[in-house]
């Protein structure tokens, strides 16, 4: 399972987010948006909104944090 969160250093969900995937062990590529325009970009074709964070999925895309649609998604109870 491949998960990439787009996000910005100043973003308390981006920062929920990467917590609860690093508590349950989860592995992810963290892009930060403000920081890279070429990510910004990417992210804003796959969302098609510039709100962080986005979190990709194996294609699918979450936007903003759902810790129960993440840990549905991710099989984690």
């Amino acid at each position: 399972m491949k998960i990439k969160i787009y996000s910005t250093p100043a973003c308390i969900y981006c920062r929920m987010a990467k917590e609860f995937f690093t508590k349950n062990n989860i592995k992810f590529e963290e892009v930060d948006v403000a920081a890279d325009r070429r990510a910004a970009e990417e992210m804003v074709a796959k969302s098609h909104q510039m709100g962080v964070p986005v979190i990709d999925i194996d294609g699918e895309i979450f936007i903003g944090f759902n810790r129960r649609d993440l840990a549905e998604k991710l099989g984690i109870k």
